[in-house]
């Protein structure tokens, strides 16, 4: 059985590389779009990433009011060091949620439709494998983004537009 030490351990260590890829890409390249139809910014997606956090974690699990703009979370643009100021904030609630989570009881809330969670009912413990698995399908998809905006800065890759 997975205990609650062994999830934070590693959906921290999703949640720490996406904060390292924007630290480390600054303000200018963390507020790029990759030059692909569609992408988005890595200060966009580390954006969502908290949101996924805030609403499935602190809402839909531990109970506290949602205040979410989804579609908002994927424009979002700004200073890196005001984000990664809440991406800690949004850790050391995580964390404290996840040790008082009881993984079996059900849900405080149900997720709308529109936040394109899992197609079916979930329990708390679903919620926060639902939360691993957006943490870790983003912080694979901004290891390939901040490759791809650094080979463009560096002039390795020239885009046609």
């Amino acid at each position: 059985m997975l205990t609650p030490d062994d999830y934070w351990y590693f959906t921290d260590r999703a949640l720490r590389g996406l904060t390292d890829i924007v630290r480390e890409l600054g303000d200018d390249l963390a507020n790029r779009r990759p030059p692909l139809p569609g992408a988005n910014s890595p200060y966009a997606l580390l954006t969502h990433c908290l949101g996924v956090v805030d609403a499935w974690v602190g809402g839909f699990v531990a109970g506290r009011p949602i205040d979410r703009d989804r579609d908002a979370e994927f424009v979002a643009e700004g200073s890196v060091t005001a984000l990664l100021t809440r991406a800690e904030e949004t850790r050391g609630r995580f964390l404290l949620d996840l040790r008082a989570a009881d993984p079996s009881a059900p849900l405080k809330a149900q997720p709308p439709a529109d936040f394109e969670g899992p197609d079916r009912g979930l329990d708390a413990g679903a919620a926060l494998q639902h939360v691993y698995e957006e943490l870790a399908q983003h912080h694979g998809q901004m290891q390939q983004m901040r490759d791809l905006l650094l080979a463009v800065e560096r002039g390795d890759l020239v885009v046609a537009r």
